[in-house]
This record gives C-alpha cells, sequence and structure tokens, in this order.
C-alpha cells in the first residue's frame, strides 16, 4: 500500500552500496518497482553502476573559515580557539558551534524513525542505522553493523536462501552471509515513510520493506512517539509455497563507547492487549545518566510466528545465529534474562518473523523497533526533564513494551492519516514533481532536528514559569501544561535550540501542521523577553563584555542541549544580539501570523503587551525619528557575517512589516491609542523607506552609499513575504508598493537566479547590479535554501508562480540530487565545492510556499475576528 510521490532519481554504486554515492542528476529515470506497495513520489535510491559524483570534495571548511576568520574581526580566531580550547579540552563539553571539527560529509542518510521529541535513529538508503540522537540535541553518527534485516526461505522443508539484506562485507559476523547485490534493490522516501524494494535474486520472490513513523499533523499524541514499524510485504511469484522469515538483529547501544560500558542486560518479552499479541527481545542500556532500553519485535497473528534471540556477540563470528536460523527458519527462542555485561563487552539481540507464503501469493510480516528514554538531563545535569510521550505511557522506563504494542497495532491508522494529509499536493497535477519530494521530505527536520518535546512537572507553577519579573501571561502554564514545551536546534553542527532569527522562517511548518507547539515555543519565547540575565561574558567576535540577556528584547534562542535550555538561553556567543534589528520584529510578525493562522484570541491577549515591549525596544534604532530604524554597521541580523549601514532593505522591510501588524493587532484588540501611534510611524517610515532604498527597479541593500550598497538582496521583501501571508499585503495595509514588489521579485529572478549557475542553483543571497556575485562577505556570496523557499513563496504570492517554482528547484536538484545531501539539507552552499552547517532549520520554509499557493487556490482561513483586550 502506499501513496503516489515526486521525483525519483538513482544513486548507484556497483556491487558494493558501501561504495556508492549519489548520482550526479543526469536524468534518471522514473523507477519501475514490481509492485504497487511502492509511491510513484518521493526520493527514490537504486543501485547499479559506479558513477562520478558531483558532491565529492565538498568541503565545509572554507566557508566556515570565511564566514568568522576574514571579517574585520582580526582577533576572533584567538578568542575564539581559547574559547575552544577551555570549553572542548578542560571542561570535556561540546561547542554550540564548532568551527574546528566540521561534521563529515556522508552521503548515505535516509528516512529518519521516531516521532517528535523522543529521539531519532536514521536509517540510509542502503538500510544502514547510521545516525543516533537519543539524548537530546547530540549526535553520534555511527553505522552499528550488527543492525541488520536477514531473510530465509525454505522450500518443502529445506532452506533455499538465506541473506543479510545489506551490501556491506565487515570484519564482525563473518558467518553470516554478507554482500547483497545491489543491483537488486531501490529506495524510496516520502517522509514520514519509506520503502525498500528487494527482488531476490533468482528466488522469485519480492521483498517490499515499508517504514512507517507516527508524524501525524495536529496529533499531539502518537506523533510524540518513539517507534517505527517496519511493514514487510512478501511477494512469491514462484509456482509453489514458501515459508519466509524476517530476522531483525540489534545491539544494545548506538555504536559509540557507552556500548562497552558494561552492566548492560537483555530480556525477551511478550504483551498482549486486547487480543492483539507482540513478542520480543528488550535491550537495556544501563548508562549512569539517560539510561534507555531499546525494543525489537514482531506482532503475532495466525499464520505468523515470532522466535527470539535474547543475546549473541556483535563482534564475533555470528555463526551460532546464523545456524540457528538456517536450521528451521525460527530463532531458539531461549527464556530468561541475560546475563549483565562486563566492561569491553557489547551485546546484540535478533528477533524473528515468519510465515508461510502460497504460491503465486502474498503475505506480511510486521515488526518494531521503539526506545524508551523518558526522564532526560541535559548536560548540566541540574533538572530533570520527562519526554512529551511519558504523559501517555508513563516515566518508568517499562514502557518499551506498551509502545512496541501500540505501535504495530495502530500503525495502519498513522497510515491512512498520513495518507489522507498528503493526498492533496500529491494529487494536484499542476504541482511539479520535485516540490512534492521537497514539501514532505524536508519536513524530516521537525524530528531529527535534534528535537525535545517535554512535559512540564506536575507541581509546576505559573510563577516557576513567568521567571522573577514576572510575564503577565495569563495562558502560559494552561498551554505548556496541556502541550507541553518543545524545542529544535538551528541545526545539527550549530546546537542552539530555537533560534530565533532562524525559526521566523522554518515557523511555517509548525504553525501549519503542529499549531500547539508554534504557539508553547512562543510563549517559551515570551517570559524570556521580559526577563534578563545580568551575568556578564565576553563576546567572540568584538571581544566587548556585556550581560547574557537584556530585559525587552527577544533572546537568540532558548539555550544549549549542552547546557540547561529554557533555564539559561543565549547560547550564541559571536554577537552580542541585543543589538540585532531583527529578532524583535521577527516576534511581531510571528504573532499576529499565528493569530491570524488559529483565531487564538486568548494567545493574542496575552502576546500584545510583549509586542508592545519589544517594539518599544526597537524604536532606539530609529536615531533620526523618520519612522525607519537603522542598522548599526556590523553584522546586526541573521546574515550575521553581512555588514549593514543605516537603513536596509531586509530589516528596514521586516521593521515596516511589524509596524503594519502593530496596527492590525490593535485595531482587532481595540486599542484605538497604540493603532493612531503605529500608523502614524508606518506613514513616516514608508515614505522614508521608498526614498532612501528604492532604485528604480529593486530595493538597495543598504542606504549606505558604499560598493555594495546597491547590491540585489533575494531576501529584501522578507517582510512584504509575511504580509502576504498573513492577507495585509493589500487596500488599507498595503505597505510596500505592489508594482515595486513585483519589479524587486523580477530583478532577483533576473540577476541572483538566472545570471548565477544558469540559473540552476537557486538564489544568490547578494548580486551586483553587473550579473557579478556580491564577495563583500561569504555570506552574500552563498545560496541560503530557506530563504530561497522564501523567497519562492513571496513569488508566488505576487502571482510570479512559474518564476517561483523554477527558483526553489534550484535548490532541491542541487541538495537532493547533485550533492546528495538528501535528509541533511544545509543551512547554505556556493557555487563551487563548498557548503555550511549540515542538517539545518531554515528550510522547513518551504512550507511557506505550500501556504502560498493555498492562498492563491482560495483555501486561506477566514479573517480573525475583533477581540477586545479585556474578555
Amino acid at each position: 500500500m502506499g501513496s503516489a510521490w515526486p521525483h525519483s532519481w538513482c544513486a548507484s554504486g556497483g556491487e558494493s552500496w558501501g561504495s556508492c554515492q549519489l548520482q550526479t542528476g543526469q536524468g534518471c529515470p522514473m523507477l519501475s518497482v514490481p509492485r504497487d506497495v511502492t509511491p510513484g513520489w518521493g526520493r527514490a535510491v537504486c543501485d547499479s553502476e559506479d558513477v562520478e559524483v558531483e558532491g565529492q570534495g565538498l568541503c565545509p571548511w572554507n566557508s566556515i573559515c570565511d564566514a568568522y576568520f576574514h571579517l574585520l574581526y582580526l582577533f576572533f580566531p584567538c578568542r575564539y580557539f581559547r574559547w575552544w580550547y577551555k570549553k572542548t579540552r578542560i571542561e570535556k563539553k561540546s561547542a554550540f558551534i564548532d568551527l574546528l571539527c566540521a561534521v563529515p560529509l556522508q552521503q548515505i542518510y535516509g528516512c529518519p524513525l521516531g516521532g517528535i521529541g523522543g529521539g531519532t535513529i536514521t536509517r540510509g538508503w542502503r538500510g544502514e542505522f547510521c545516525r543516533w540522537q537519543l539524548n537530546p540535541g547530540i549526535y553520534h553518527y555511527e553505522t552499528v553493523i550488527a543492525d541488520q534485516f536477514t531473510v530465509c526461505l525454505r522450500c518443502k522443508g529445506q532452506t533455499v536462501y538465506q541473506q543479510v539484506l545489506s551490501v556491506e562485507r565487515p570484519s564482525t559476523l563473518q558467518g553470516w552471509n554478507w554482500g547483497y547485490c545491489g543491483h537488486y534493490a531501490f529506495y524510496h522516501a516520502l517522509y514520514p515513510r519509506a520503502w525498500m524494494v528487494y527482488e531476490l535474486p533468482g528466488q522469485n520472490v519480492v521483498l517490499t520493506c515499508r517504514q512507517v513513523s507516527p508524524v501525524i499533523p495536529h496529533d499531539y499524541k502518537d506523533s510524540s512517539l518513539p517507534v517505527g514499524v517496519f511493514i514487510w510485504e512478501v511477494e512469491n511469484e514462484r509456482d509453489e509455497d514458501v515459508d519466509v522469515s524476517i530476522m531483525f538483529s540489534l545491539q544494545n547501544g548506538t555504536g559509540t563507547k557507552e556500548d562497552r560500558s558494561g552492566g548492560h542486560w537483555n530480556e525477551p518479552f511478550a504483551f498482549e492487549k486486547e487480543g492483539e499479541r507482540v513478542a520480543g527481545v528488550l535491550l537495556h542500556h544501563c548508562t549512569h545518566v539517560n539510561p534507555f532500553t531499546l525494543a525489537i519485535s514482531a506482532r503475532e497473528k495466525a499464520g505468523t510466528g515470532v522466535t527470539h534471540l535474547t543475546a549473541f556477540n556483535p563482534m564475533g563470528s555470528g555463526r551460532e545465529v546464523w545456524q540457528d536460523l538456517l536450521q528451521d527458519g525460527r530463532l531458539d527462542s531461549p527464556a530468561g534474562k541475560s546475563s549483565l555485561t562486563e566492561k569491553g563487552e557489547v551485546m546484540a539481540a535478533a528477533v524473528c518473523a515468519s510465515c508461510r507464503v502460497p504460491a503465486r501469493g502474498h503475505r506480511t510480516l510486521e515488526l518494531a523497533l521503539a526506545w524508551d528514554m523518558p526522564r532526560v538531563h541535559f548536560g548540566s545535569k541540574e533538572k530533570l526533564h520527562l519526554r512529551r510521550y511519558t504523559r501517555f505511557f508513563g516515566s518508568g522506563g517499562d514502557a518499551a513494551p506498551a509502545l512496541s504494542h501500540h505501535a504495530l497495532t495502530h500503525y495502519e491508522e498513522w497510515e491512512r492519516k498520513i495518507e489522507a494529509w498528503q493526498n492533496f499536493p500529491l494529487a494536484h497535477s499542476q504541482l511539479p514533481s520535485w516540490y512534492k519530494s521537497a514539501l514532505f521530505n524536508e519536513l524530516y527536520f521537525m524530528t531529527d532536528g535534534g528535537t525535545i518535546w517535554v512535559e512540564l512537572p506536575p507541581d509546576c507553577r505559573a510563577e516557576d514559569l513567568q521567571g522573577p519579573e514576572g510575564a503577565g501571561l495569563s495562558h502560559l502554564l494552561p498551554v505548556l501544561r496541556e502541550y507541553g514545551r518543545f524545542a529544535y536546534l538551528e541545526g545539527q553542527e550549530y546546537r542552539m535550540y530555537n533560534t530565533y532569527d532562524v525559526h521566523f522562517y522554518a515557523s511555517f511548518a509548525l504553525i501549519m501542521l503542529w499549531p500547539k507547539l508554534q504557539i508553547s515555543l512562543q510563549y517559551d519565547i515570551a517570559v524570556t523577553v521580559v526577563n534578563e540575565d545580568v551575568q556578564p561574558r565576553q563576546y567572540l567576535m568584538c571581544g566587548q563584555t556585556a550581560q547574557v540577556k537584556l530585559k525587552n528584547v527577544v533572546p537568540h534562542d532558548i539555550g544549549d542541549p549542552g547546557d540547561e535550555p529554557w533555564h539559561r538561553v543565549n547560547a550564541y556567543l559571536m554577537h552580542d544580539t541585543a543589538d540585532w534589528k531583527d529578532l524583535n520584529l521577527k516576534f511581531v510578525l510571528q504573532v499576529y501570523r499565528d493569530y491570524y493562522l488559529t483565531h487564538d484570541s486568548l494567545y493574542l491577549r496575552d502576546m500584545w503587551p510583549v509586542c508592545q515591549a519589544v517594539m518599544e525596544s526597537e524604536m532606539k534604532f530609529d536615531t533620526d525619528n523618520d519612522g525607519l530604524i537603522e542598522n548599526g554597521g556590523f553584522a546586526d541580523q541573521t546574515y550575521d557575517a553581512w555588514v549593514v549601514h543605516g537603513a536596509s532593505a531586509y530589516c528596514g522591510g521586516l521593521w515596516l512589516a511589524a509596524v503594519c501588524m502593530m496596527c492590525k493587532m490593535a485595531e482587532v484588540l481595540g486599542d484605538a491609542e497604540i493603532q493612531q501611534k503605529y500608523t502614524d510611524i508606518l506613514s513616516k517610515g514608508k515614505e522614508a523607506f521608498e526614498r532612501m532604498l528604492w532604485n528604480g527597479k529593486y530595493y538597495n541593500y543598504d542606504s549606505s552609499g558604499s560598493e555594495t550598497s546597491s547590491s540585489i538582496m533575494s531576501d529584501q521583501c522578507a517582510g512584504q513575504w509575511f504580509l502576504g501571508a498573513c492577507g495585509l499585503d493589500q487596500g488599507e495595509f498595503e505597505v510596500f508598493r505592489k508594482s515595486h514588489v513585483v519589479s524587486a521579485l523580477k530583478t532577483i529572478f533576473e540577476k541572483n537566479v538566472m545570471s548565477f549557475a544558469g540559473g540552476t542553483m537557486g538564489a544568490v543571497n547578494g548580486m551586483r547590479p553587473d550579473g557579478v556575485p556580491d564577495t563583500s562577505s561569504v555570506q552574500s556570496n552563498e545560496v541560503w535554501i530557506g530563504v530561497v523557499y522564501a523567497l519562492a513563496a513571496t513569488m508566488i504570492q505576487e502571482g510570479l508562480v512559474e518564476e517561483g517554482f523554477r527558483t526553489a528547484e534550484g535548490c532541491y536538484r542541487t541538495v537532493w540530487e547533485r550533492l546528495g545531501m538528501a535528509f541533511q539539507t544545509p543551512e547554505a552552499y556556493r557555487e563551487k565545492k563548498v557548503y555550511r552547517s549540515l542538517a539545518y532549520m531554515r528550510p522547513l520554509s518551504i512550507w511557506s510556499m505550500q501556504l502560498a499557493l493555498e492562498r492563491r487556490a482560495g483555501q486561506a482561513p477566514a479573517p480573525p475576528p475583533q477581540v477586545p483586550i479585556h474578555p
């Protein structure tokens, strides 16, 4: 079963998937798969022959060096190295951004397993288990060779075929039959599902493993579960019955040194409820901090038997396991617990599901992986947090059997909901195939962005959340008590939670799919706004000392998972972001956007005083009282290596959009005095913006008159983007002249898109009027995928639909095809051989394209009602 899905492409590597890489995008045909259990859209990979890889030789280092070492900050390298050495070598902690040890690019990743906020385990497109994030926000990039699926075929009481479904030929477990021929394997992904098809050579049997995770829009229960289900569809094309067994083996651990720390143990289990029974093995991983239990299991039903092996040595030959399965297609199923592992010893387990498939028939085997780490500490170990799923399955560390049972008995319901959600875009014949793939597959970051979703402590009081200043948020406690706290990283390499200048772009995915999580996140930000942290610290770029957090300004982030998020904010040490010009504005813009899409009047009332506070703080940046803020002559916004002087298209546009939304919110709330105040500011500011920045074709980068002030910034219409998403782009609330916006977008398309890399790589951030990229900073010379998706959404809003899709397509083709960065979309790349920050938050902005399309199709929400300030 499954639904149709977008673009197919191949990755090839001859006999060994271990050496294969992603194809350079020469026009791979749609794959033909043997059953309709695989979709027709999405990311597809086949293994056939060696190819040259455009992504080979990509370098993360050069970009980082340019961004942070060649910026006019002469002494930054010394300051950063001293800080890095103290953090990593003396304190033995990880750096929030490690410029000296970038994560190596591996072009191997596929669809991650698990729901939101319970940790993730990523499988590669060759089937390996290769990226682990069980401790919140902390990643291990280890392929654990014992974690495998093995098939056994028996006819007339004899085993005729037994094979590990992996192309690897490892140095351990050499008693197993490795080296599956990759010509006969195909991979497809449409998040949160993936399909692996195995045409068993010479056997006339086809296996399709459908991988399902519970990532379901508007679901706040099952979407939190740390589980993944593997549904094995077996098609027997023989003229005789065949007995088929699928063995799932798993190591106790994640492939790190902790696997050898000793004290781990396994035990078999069976769990029955409402007439449904699952059985398998629990692998208890008993670390001092954040212990967890893994569970591998299978569903017992008529005609399906489940057997197990409680423990074996994955570092040995594995011959006893292989012979056990070979003998009769089953495992011995010993009773009782294993012994504890000794220090230096590693342990694994296996579960096996078996059934008879009639001649020319079809059967299904269902297996699951669950993990239970209910009680977590962040790096400081100061506070205990309970994950969201403990609300439904308890926090005692014994939930793995129940989680496994729930997954195996509810995945069909999950799939029905997933297909209903995905059906509208997928069935839309006028939407391009690549877009359908990108729209859903970029959502991987919702779970695999180091994501954490925790419950409030049962005894938590409003004053515990409000902070010493008291935020006065009347619905803070009810919202967080009902929906918990949510956080995701800026990127797997940029380890800061809820980085707000970037979340501004990514937030469209949350507000459209899990709006209560966006509301919860906003409440957390609002609390930090009215509080301060007076602790002094040195900022690494300028070397100046300032306090960690000022009152009445939006924080950069809510903390580092290596410290204590929510409790200590602003892990970002590069700049003092109290003087950034965009953070406060982005809070206001999101507040109204959220209200517009949800009609949550209680939220709007609570946020209104906070919006007024941050806008008052922002007023000081209008130094000449012309209604328009000025940038401070340094990189004081999300482009934190791109200097801005005076009025600017980016921050000035965000400011005017925020002022407009203040007018609209004041109108909705009946606050006439504030409405008039901001109406007057808007009138002055619009005139100043047009006078200082409009040059007849587009808005200049800034008003400084420098050599690069006339650069064409791809993100110059960011304010209009948000206004359009909220229906405030015309009539009395029109801020930017429609003809100017369209002209600017057409100029960006002509210069930043079509004059850059032949129009095949999206929009470069900065372009000179003569068609040469702006090289005044590394960031002006980069393509930011999330910004490009936002730009495309703005184009679609303004009627430039073809241009919008052409612009965004360049990024998708570059990342997912030519560079082999599937399920690790970076923040940025350049035209030649350089990328930055793998697995980044901002590309979730692609969901703003979907909102723009829905608006054009007449599916936008009705205007929200008037709301009095005092109910």
